[in-house]
């Protein structure tokens, strides 16, 4: 853990000193199916986004990874709009979006609610894709000049430290990070999921639709 902590933050470092959007390299296209299905880059979307999937790692709740190791952040593009709105605010404090998780494949989910079978914290499944499932909802946190801010807890911390309000056992600077990110993405038309404070829905998040069967490489 301490080992990906380091590596997380030279990478964050690394990211805040990047070329500006305009010298950057191209985003490659994604692939048929996710553009047939609305899907993007978000790094279309947020040139200076900061991309750590933990699902593409074994850095996450389940212990192994459920993304290919090249996974990619995609997102709706209805989402678009919001996180360019969003990622513009934070930039005005320094900050920059780390974006956890995005896109959400059907067959991750079910893995997940296997592993956890507890709605209170993993969705459960069903014959429709809503949220992640559907590109709508994003999971992020911020990073500052110095790495990740500090937030009160880490990704899928399932306790009452994670809920969007909580006070308890969270420091005052913690909340303050927290409302600061609320408040950008809820200027990009996104809504904080009260269950953990590092979940975005976006608009139609809620929408039930067909389940997408979309690589997320």
């Amino acid at each position: 853990m301490c080992s990906r902590i380091v590596l997380l933050c030279c990478l964050v470092g690394a990211a805040l000193a990047a070329p500006t959007p305009a010298s950057a390299s191209p985003v490659p296209p994604v692939s048929e199916q996710a553009r047939a299905a609305g899907l993007v880059d978000v790094r279309t979307v947020v040139p200076d986004a900061v991309i750590d999937l933990r699902y593409a790692t074994s850095d996450n709740f389940v212990g192994v990874p459920l993304y290919p190791a090249d996974a990619r952040c995609l997102v709706h593009e209805a989402l678009a709009p919001g996180l360019v709105t969003a990622a513009e605010l934070l930039r005005q404090s320094g900050e920059r979006l780390v974006f956890w998780d995005c896109y959400r494949p059907h067959s991750v989910q079910v893995a997940m609610f296997q592993a956890v079978p507890n709605p209170a914290w993993v969705a459960r499944p069903s014959e429709y894709a809503r949220s992640h499932e559907s590109g709508r909802s994003v999971d992020v946190t911020l990073a500052g000049p110095d790495g990740l801010v500090d937030m009160g807890t880490g990704f899928d911390d399932f306790s009452a430290l994670s809920y969007a309000d909580a006070t308890e056992g969270v420091s005052v600077a913690a909340q303050a990070n927290r409302a600061r990110l609320r408040e950008a993405m809820t200027a990009g038309g996104f809504t904080v999921y009260s269950g953990e404070w590092w979940h975005f829905d976006g608009p139609g998040a809620s929408v039930p639709r067909p389940i997408l069967d979309v690589p997320v490489n």
